[in-house]
């Protein structure tokens, strides 16, 4: 396949030829192709999104999600890589319960990785003989499936972690520290007020400070405030933040009511504006979803009743691509949020870049056809979004690995039959071979790159690394990884911290 006058994230116009499941060459004026030629004159070409944060419900709960339907979600929303979360029924906590999520996974339209969980009865030996993704989220606060654990229990997973060499993501929030008086409230903003900004902000803190104890490699999840970002970004410590927090906040809660109920749970306005200027200048590492289907019944109820968790596999990139064509992102900012940072972060070679020898997860997008998000045109088993009546630019196709699994056309949206597979497991050497000759190993894939007889060059995404704040992309490869060298510093508390910001 040849795409033809692609405009990269970079603004650089190029040619973009795959072989099998691969990208071959990227240039300008690349020769005819005997295979299917794309003109993708006036249309931008990114890396598909590698969302490391999704509840996809199953085993357990598939009348919430399957991994048919939130692939499919995925899918229609630029995500070629999901990483599944371990609170599902059976929670996903030794071999036996990884084998049997990994089985139903293989239903899989996109490319996935599945987390390990921790709970007092984890079975860590089991479990991690497995290809698991990352430990987590290892949740310090229950949430969906109750799987809130102590910090005894926590050290423990740190030390098998660091044992292991395996990435920790952490759902950080105090417990002891929420804000019991307003449980006696009924309103829709009772549940902000209740898991207080400064659970976060501390548990934050606290974790970077055994991280660093452990020397063990730290995920921040879904950080909703500017301090807890600040805390992980003094600690070498990494972080996602969500669409939900970076574009809501409690003042939308009286239009969302309990369907904006989520955990952690919306902030301030004046909260959110400051993460957003953190992840606009390079402080946020990656966007991830945190994907958490309920049904509209499960929602519809009270604020104290209403399950925790939002969709938002389909719309993430679409919203933030509407950012870009407002001028409030640069599309180099979102390819590094979405794909070549998470890449990076959790050790996919393969992923997250438009360059020769990587897995051709593309996306195609007109930016300018902007469209309004209606929850029942989405594809999760959930016909509803918080994020009903935005704007938002939809891709024109999403390919995984060389396949178009999904186009958008006026007669409807089509899906391919594909099938995705488990990033932590080795590609199959003779399916790599038949498809296009590249191998898998790393330094291979680097003799293709540093070739100066290779035909092509590639989307300048030059991070082997996530920048960390004040970084330029062109000195970023320089840089410490993150994690490295982790120095506690904590962060002095000040009087943003109250309850009322």
């Amino acid at each position: 396949m040849l795409i033809r006058n692609a405009t990269l994230p970079d603004g650089r116009t190029r040619d973009v030829r795959i072989e099998g499941e691969r990208i071959a060459a990227v240039a300008e004026d690349l020769s005819d192709h005997e295979g299917q030629t794309i003109d993708a004159s006036g249309k931008r070409l990114l890396p598909g999104m590698v969302d490391a944060h999704v509840h996809f419900r199953e085993p357990g709960d598939s009348h919430k999600e399957t991994w048919t339907s939130g692939s499919r979600s995925a899918a229609a929303g630029g995500v070629t890589t999901v990483v599944d979360q371990p609170n599902t029924t059976p929670p996903t906590i030794d071999g036996e319960t990884f084998d049997e999520k990994e089985s139903i996974a293989g239903d899989s339209l996109v490319d996935f990785g599945l987390n390990g969980g921790v709970l007092p009865a984890w079975g860590p030996e089991s479990l991690l003989d497995r290809p698991v993704f990352a430990l987590g989220e290892v949740f310090l606060a229950d949430s969906t499936g109750e799987m809130g654990i102590d910090e005894r229990v926590f050290r423990d997973a740190l030390a098998v972690a660091e044992r292991r060499n395996v990435t920790v993501t952490v759902h950080a929030e105090d417990a002891s520290r929420f804000n019991r008086g307003a449980q006696e409230r009924t309103d829709a903003d009772a549940w902000s007020a209740y898991r207080a900004a400064r659970a976060e902000i501390e548990a934050v803190e606290r974790v970077c400070e055994l991280a660093a104890e452990f020397d063990a490699d730290l995920h921040i999840a879904h950080a909703s405030t500017p301090e807890a970002i600040d805390a992980a970004g003094q600690a070498g410590v990494s972080c996602e933040v969500t669409p939900h927090h970076l574009f809501l906040s409690r003042s939308n809660l009286s239009d969302l009511e309990t369907f904006g109920r989520m955990n952690p749970p919306l902030r301030r306005e004046k909260r959110r504006e400051r993460v957003y200027d953190r992840v606009r200048n390079g402080q946020v590492d990656i966007i991830a979803t945190d994907h958490a289907p309920h049904t509209r019944a499960e929602k519809d109820a009270s604020i104290w009743d209403a399950p925790s968790g939002v969709p938002g596999v389909e719309t993430a990139l679409p919203l933030l691509l509407e950012e870009a064509r407002r001028d409030h992102l640069t599309y180099e900012r979102i390819r590094d949020l979405t794909a070549a940072n998470p890449a990076a972060l959790f050790d996919l070679p393969n992923k997250g870049r438009i360059a020769p020898g990587f897995d051709a997860d593309l996306v195609l997008v007109a930016p300018d056809d902007t469209r309004e998000i209606h929850g029942e045109a989405l594809h999760t088993n959930c016909d509803w979004t918080p994020f009903e009546g935005w704007q938002a630019v939809f891709p024109e196709f999403t390919m995984v690995r060389g396949t178009i699994v999904h186009e958008r056309s006026d007669d409807g949206k089509q899906f391919d039959d594909h099938q995705g597979r488990n990033v932590r497991r080795p590609r199959a050497v003779a399916a790599d071979t038949e498809s296009d000759g590249k191998a898998d190993d790393e330094s291979e894939r680097e003799d293709i790159d540093n070739d100066p007889n290779n035909e092509g060059d590639e989307d300048d995404a030059p991070r082997s690394e996530p920048p960390k704040e004040g970084v330029d992309a062109e000195a970023a490869d320089q840089e410490q990884p993150v994690g490295a060298d982790n120095t506690v510093a904590r962060i002095a508390e000040d009087n943003e911290r109250s309850t009322n910001d």
